[in-house]
């Protein structure tokens, strides 16, 4: 994500709440859970733009969702109204292998990116529960749990239909927490980046995009997603370096979430280790890759990233140093196991 003036560009992602659920009408979570289990299985449903993550209810088609979602778990709100209609199941069940599927309550927002902070692209059941069946041709597992009542999933659908965009599975009218029979990963089913690793592994994961464009380096863009299914923003550039899920956490998540970092000091800097200005809005949040000091005084250091204007870039920084930035903080990545 990008921040900073015009030396980064915006997160366009809003932060991971890990705690505060999303806003969302009454509703109980027994009588969701006896509504979802008593629903015959149907196939997964698919999203089409580039991001994905966010899933919420909200109220206006190319709004922003009225809350952040948890990365442990997010409750979404919808029309309790909802439950009825479709537990009278108007519909035929299909097949598990279709990627066509039945949707439940009301108002739930499709976004642009698998982020739920992402622009909103349009709305599914605007007006009525069960009013849209989804298509979709691929889904992603976020890491970020997002609950319903009792029914939960880290897994955000790609549609291909009536909107395009990125829906949580737990707007399906399904029982699993994933669309079966509906590939994984940008529709080729391959298996997400997993955390682990050496520092070196990071250092030249993060090399890859000053040259990956055909010679030239990764441009920077906030909306768009790179070949590899990263967002193309200083905090999809640093996901993938981590081998973090596609197409990447915030900065704020980048930040917070203790499965991913932890604070330390600036003296413990490590090559590797992330430095961080999580505060403000997206204009102003950025984070950059720690690859080395450049001289005994440590006055300034040699980092990774992906900065507006430019696209990804190695140079000398002294964000977070005395006289440079204050509001950059030293973060380690947990995988490193130190």
């Amino acid at each position: 994500m990008y921040e900073h003036s015009s030396t980064h560009p915006a997160d366009t992602t809003s932060p991971a709440d890990r705690t505060a659920p999303m806003t969302r009408h009454p509703q109980s979570p027994f009588r969701r859970t006896v509504w979802r289990t008593a629903l015959p299985a149907v196939a997964a449903a698919g999203i089409s733009v580039a991001g994905f993550t966010g899933f919420a209810h909200g109220s206006d088609v190319g709004g922003t969702t009225t809350g952040g979602h948890s990365a442990t778990a997010t409750e979404l709100s919808h029309d309790s109204s909802a439950r009825t209609v479709r537990a009278a199941g108007t519909g035929s069940v299909r097949q598990a292998a279709a990627a066509d599927f039945p949707t439940w309550g009301t108002r739930w927002v499709v976004h642009a990116t698998a982020d739920a902070g992402s622009p909103a692209v349009g709305m599914i059941n605007k007006t009525a529960p069960g009013q849209d069946r989804i298509t979709a041709d691929y889904q992603v597992d976020t890491g970020r749990k997002v609950c319903e009542g009792s029914s939960c999933s880290t897994f955000m659908a790609h549609l291909t239909g009536p909107v395009s965009g990125f829906l949580s599975v737990v707007a399906v009218d399904i029982q699993q927490d994933r669309l079966p029979g509906v590939p994984v990963q940008g529709g080729g089913g391959q298996p997400q980046p997993q955390p682990g690793g050496s520092r070196e592994e990071m250092l030249n994961r993060a090399a890859t995009w000053l040259t990956a464009n055909n010679g030239a380096q990764v441009p920077y863009s906030q909306a768009k997603v790179w070949k590899d299914g990263y967002r193309q923003d200083c905090s999809g550039y640093v996901s993938m370096a981590l081998g973090l899920p596609t197409p990447g956490t915030n900065t704020v998540g980048l930040a917070t979430n203790r499965d991913i970092t932890r604070p330390l000091s600036v003296g413990e800097l490590k090559p590797g280790d992330l430095l961080i200005d999580a505060s403000g809005d997206n204009n102003t949040r950025h984070v950059v890759i720690f690859e080395k000091w450049n001289n005994d005084a440590h006055s300034s250091y040699t980092a990774y990233e992906q900065r507006g204007d430019h696209g990804t870039d190695h140079r000398t920084l002294t964000y977070g140093l005395p006289g440079g930035d204050a509001e950059f903080k030293p973060y380690r990545p947990v995988k490193f196991g130190d």
